[in-house]
């Protein structure tokens, strides 16, 4: 938590640090990637995709930027970084320059093809041969049997209640919005602080587990941690901050007892669909991967398909699995997780967290993962899966 002292104290101590900070704060708030990577006519490409019997390629349509790009690359960029005198931390504020410059440029180019591609693989990256290996490790295991717990029978208002009455566990407020131009059947947006739930989705009582301590349990509580140190880049987010963050959510759902064979599938199914982009496979052919060679029904493999080839080749789905790789083996080595649940921070910065913390310029997390503190079901075979991810 934050004092008043303490933040007198940071100011007095690190002026410049203080004032580029804050002047990135006001910069990275006018820009959400996900905002502008979302189609606004996913329904209608979709029905047009499935009349064609999946030979028609979506033409989709993204919002309008409300920012001029090349303005905010200048102001980015004019930042007088010279003026930090801890080199550490000059250092680190550079990365995070560069980091959200590139993401600007990212943005800019959304639905621009190629171009778009090319920029999401600067932030993101493409999956590597292990990851693919990894997916196709878990895909070959056998579906499990149907269950009543994975029958979507539940409207967006039964999950908003069920959000609701999950969040009273934590102190801090929950604010929930219905949209419609979302991918994800529930996110949430960093910038707004709110938890965004589709309109025409419905769901199942597993999903509703697995999203709570996803999208509750680990973004907003990192968002709402974030929120509470000294220096606002934990809320807005570290470079590399998405594998760390995802594969926290993931293994959230891990520890809870809600992730199952089929949630792991499904990230495995988003590796392959990324993998098909440097490939060069169309929307077509990655939707054909994944829908008749994998059988897996056309409504999933569309969603999949969609994530993958949203803005130009968005290869942020590549993360997950691997995120959750990369948690779940720290938590087995008995590694402490919460300076990852400190804000929008990421394992590649662990040093430089633990170099803030000693500096007073960083705080031990306000907000807990519940379903950290126990493991609630023994699953023989996912414990087989993850402890075999190479």
């Amino acid at each position: 938590m934050i004092t008043e002292n303490s933040i007198v104290s940071i100011q007095k101590e690190y002026p410049n640090l203080i004032e580029v900070d804050a002047n990135l704060d006001r910069l990275i708030s006018r820009i959400e990637l996900l905002h502008y990577v979302n189609p606004l006519n996913i329904e209608k490409e979709k029905h047009h995709f499935f009349t064609s019997k999946f030979t028609y390629e979506p033409h989709f349509k993204y919002p309008k930027l409300r920012f001029d790009p090349y303005k905010l690359h200048r102001l980015f960029y004019s930042q007088r970084l010279e003026r930090i005198q801890d080199v550490e931390l000059r250092n680190l504020y550079t990365e995070i320059i560069y980091y959200y410059a590139n993401m600007v440029q990212c943005i800019k180019t959304i639905g621009k093809g190629k171009e778009f591609y090319y920029n999401s693989l600067r932030i993101y990256g493409t999956p590597t041969e292990k990851d693919v290996q990894n997916a196709k490790f878990i895909l070959h295991f056998e579906d499990e049997p149907a269950s009543t717990a994975m029958e979507k029978i539940f409207s967006p208002e039964d999950a908003k209640a069920y959000f609701e009455d999950f969040a009273k566990s934590y102190d801090f407020p929950l604010h929930i919005k219905f949209a419609t131009h979302i991918s994800a059947d529930a996110m949430v947006s960093n910038a707004t602080k709110t938890l965004l739930i589709k309109r025409n989705a419905r769901f199942s009582q597993n999903q509703l587990l697995t999203l709570a301590n996803h999208e509750i349990g680990v973004h907003l509580v990192t968002t709402f941690n974030g929120l509470l140190q000294p220096l606002k880049i934990f809320s807005n987010g570290l470079p590399k901050n998405v594998e760390t963050q995802e594969g926290l959510a993931v293994f959230s759902e891990y520890m809870s007892g809600a992730l199952t064979l089929k949630r792991l599938k499904e990230l495995s199914y988003r590796v392959l669909a990324t993998d098909s982009l440097i490939k060069g496979y169309t929307f077509c052919d990655t939707f054909d991967l994944i829908h008749n060679q994998y059988k897996l029904n056309k409504h999933e493999a569309f969603n999949i398909t969609l994530r993958a080839h949203r803005g130009g080749g968005f290869t942020k789905d590549r993360l997950y699995l691997s995120g959750l790789k990369k948690i779940y083996r720290r938590y087995q080595s008995g590694d402490s997780l919460d300076n990852l649940m400190s804000g929008k921070v990421s394992l590649a910065y662990l040093d430089e967290i633990n170099y803030m913390q000693n500096k007073g310029l960083a705080n031990p997390i306000t907000y807990q993962n519940l379903a950290f503190f126990e493991k609630k079901l023994k699953d023989d075979k996912l414990d087989f899966i993850l402890n075999n991810l190479k």
